[in-house]
């Protein structure tokens, strides 16, 4: 289990490094660095149980039901905390995804990160095509069309005008 803990860990943090242009506060990586120390503490414990079984330790199996105990709880309360705060994080999350694509201009680093997004979710704005009406990009260029990121793999003539909205 705290190897698995660890490879989600460290995915984590590693896709992170793809977004961190969305994700502007710093502490999004707070659960990331959380599961890693949570997989190490499980190794710790799950070692104290090991050593306790095998001794037959009265005392060691007691801190060892005390630690199962304290880590139960702290997972119940994190999950309630993620229920709890999931539109905050939500409304966060696009709230800062808004920023960024206003200031695409399809050159800056910001806007690769919002090509990038777009191509690899298969996705068109923040919420569908319609977010980039209200972008200065949009409006500047004239022709009423969004990023060709926001055109489907498939569609070989896409050119990212509204009029065609089966290709976004």
């Amino acid at each position: 289990a705290a190897a698995g803990l660890s490879y989600v860990g460290a995915y984590v943090i590693n896709t992170y490094k793809s977004y961190d242009n969305f994700l502007q506060d710093k502490y999004a990586l707070l659960p990331a660095v959380i599961i890693i120390c949570v997989a190490v503490v499980m190794f710790i414990i799950g070692l104290i149980g090991c050593c306790a079984t095998f001794r037959e330790s009265r005392v060691g199996l007691g801190l060892f039901l005390a630690i199962i105990l304290v880590i139960f709880i702290a997972e119940v309360s994190a999950f309630v905390l993620g229920f709890v705060y999931r539109e905050k994080v939500k409304t966060d999350v696009q709230g800062t995804m808004r920023s960024v694509f206003e200031k695409y201009d399809g050159k800056s680093p910001e806007s690769t990160v919002v090509d990038y997004l777009q191509e690899q979710l298969h996705c068109c704005g923040v919420k569908n095509y319609s977010d980039w009406t209200t972008t200065q990009w949009f409006n500047s260029s004239g022709n009423n069309s969004v990023p060709w990121s926001c055109c489907q793999q498939e569609a070989k003539n896409c050119t990212g005008h509204l009029d065609q909205p089966q290709e976004l």
